[in-house]
């Protein structure tokens, strides 16, 4: 006799036929499957409130974890009078100088051996950010300590001793005027805090442009580990150096794009512990500008958060040669060509087509 359906075998045992007699009849089978749909609706209900509370769990994670960062920051950062009273650049006649909407943003890194907030100190790291409208790039200027330059009431002098007569306000007005461009933020950190950031992501590799040896330590030309002290003694060294400032600033930069490579590197980003202790530390002895609030700062760091090694850009601000001061100081000559095509490059934010 034979047999319509699925056989009974221990594959298919308890198979149910869809169209079979009993169950459209409302007979034995059909009551069998309803108790059977209601086991699986309970079932599938437990396992939903199971899926949402494995996939809300991390989600409350992350939320309380940033905003534990968030609280991290707020905490550390401290805000001060960093940019000038007075408007944006001016010429020598002291007319304004017509700043272009949808420029981008400026932002001037200022770092000091002597530590934020002390007075007649002088700045050692002097970079310009400019970060361009659509925020697809990042250009760091490196501007050496030495330029020979007119300081406004102070007549001329170098770079930096604008910061040691006026603090940030007077090296801001400085740079604005020398470039015709307004600078919109500014950030001061001492050098022990690059020492803990790179510390807190365990080290850098940074490329050693020029060899050198002192305070201990031998550095040679190629890639080479660094700790934070180790790092500090590279960044600082200037004497060893066959351009003294000016290999000293490409030092700088070749340090601040490895701990910013590190910082965006997978390793960094998806350890908690790790990100917290170098946000910790980036923060610990940041001094900021009146106007940059924590908001925008994160807005802006979400903003360029897909940024990778090519798309950072290090250049130096133009100089023409190395001199002596009618003081007899060693000074490094503005190319006065040179820094009016940077500045209208960072005015109209076209930097991407300036050449250094």
């Amino acid at each position: 006799m034979s047999t319509y359906g699925p056989p009974t075998t221990p594959d298919n045992a308890g198979y149910a036929d869809p169209e079979d007699g009993d169950d459209l009849l409302g007979g034995r089978g059909s009551r069998h499957d309803s108790q059977r749909r209601q086991r699986e609706k309970r079932r599938n209900r437990k396992v939903l409130v199971a899926a949402l509370i494995l996939l809300l769990v991390p989600v409350l994670a992350v939320g309380g974890y940033l905003v534990w960062l968030n609280q991290i920051v707020s905490s550390n950062i401290k805000q001060e009078q960093l940019l000038p009273d007075v408007p944006g650049p001016t010429n020598d006649a002291g007319e304004a100088i017509e700043q272009p909407a949808g420029n981008g943003t400026n932002y001037l890194i200022i770092g000091s051996d002597a530590g934020p907030g002390r007075s007649g100190s002088r700045s050692d790291v002097m970079v310009l950010v400019h970060v361009p409208e659509d925020k697809h790039n990042v250009t760091l200027i490196h501007f050496p300590r030495d330029l020979y330059v007119s300081i406004p009431d102070n007549g001329k002098n170098k770079l930096n001793a604008a910061f040691a007569f006026g603090g940030s306000p007077l090296l801001v007005q400085t740079m604005q005027n020398m470039l015709g461009v307004e600078i919109d933020h500014v950030a001061i950190v001492d050098f022990e805090g690059f020492k803990r950031m790179t510390d807190a992501v365990g080290g850098v590799d940074v490329n050693v442009e020029e060899g050198s040896t002192g305070n201990g330590v031998t550095f040679t030309e190629g890639m080479m580990h660094m700790d934070g002290e180790t790092a500090l003694i590279f960044v600082r060294q200037r004497k060893q150096l066959s351009e003294g400032d000016i290999s000293r600033g490409r030092r700088q930069q070749a340090f601040i794009k490895a701990l910013m490579l590190k910082t965006l590197s997978k390793e960094t980003l998806t350890n908690p512990i790790r990100l917290k202790d170098f946000i910790d530390a980036a923060t610990s002895n940041l001094i900021v500008d009146q106007d940059l609030d924590v908001g925008t700062m994160r807005s802006e760091a979400f903003a360029m958060k897909g940024l990778r090694g090519r798309d950072v850009r290090f250049i130096t601000a133009p100089f023409s040669g190395f001199g002596t001061s009618p003081e007899g100081a060693s000074i490094d000559i503005v190319d006065e060509a040179g820094m009016d095509a940077l500045g209208e490059a960072l005015r109209n934010d076209t930097v991407d087509d300036y050449q250094d």
